[in-house]
């Protein structure tokens, strides 16, 4: 990332909104990646939907939906949308997930807790 950005960087400040807008591309599709991947990890702790999903799954969905909306809210100067999706994203898909981690029966809950 570094080696795509730099250029940009070098030339100047007028060069800085090409150097933001490649991070923020890049991260909308890491959290992207990341929320379409963990669909691929089966539930383990909790009930299961269709033998494979648990409620954690619920969260990658909406990462799914609300990344892709905060984009286009941000495209349109809709600021409030744009602002009420990413701290669906930061609560929900971050903050929630992670707790969800400390879950027992969880893998970091037994490094944590014993």
């Amino acid at each position: 990332m570094l080696l795509l950005t730099l250029p940009f960087f070098l030339l100047g400040s007028s060069s800085l909104q090409v150097v933001f807008n490649i991070d923020v591309i890049w991260l909308m599709v890491l959290m992207l990646i990341t929320a379409t991947a963990s669909l691929c990890i089966t539930a383990t702790v909790g009930p299961q939907i269709l033998g494979h999903f648990g409620w954690i799954h619920l969260l990658s969905l909406l990462v799914l939906v609300s990344v892709p909306k905060a984009y286009f809210a941000a495209k349109n100067h809709d600021v409030s949308v744009h602002k009420s999706a990413m701290a669906g994203v930061y609560f929900g898909g971050i903050l929630v997930a992670g707790l969800f981690t400390l879950a027992p029966g969880r893998y970091f809950h037994q490094l944590l807790f014993g």
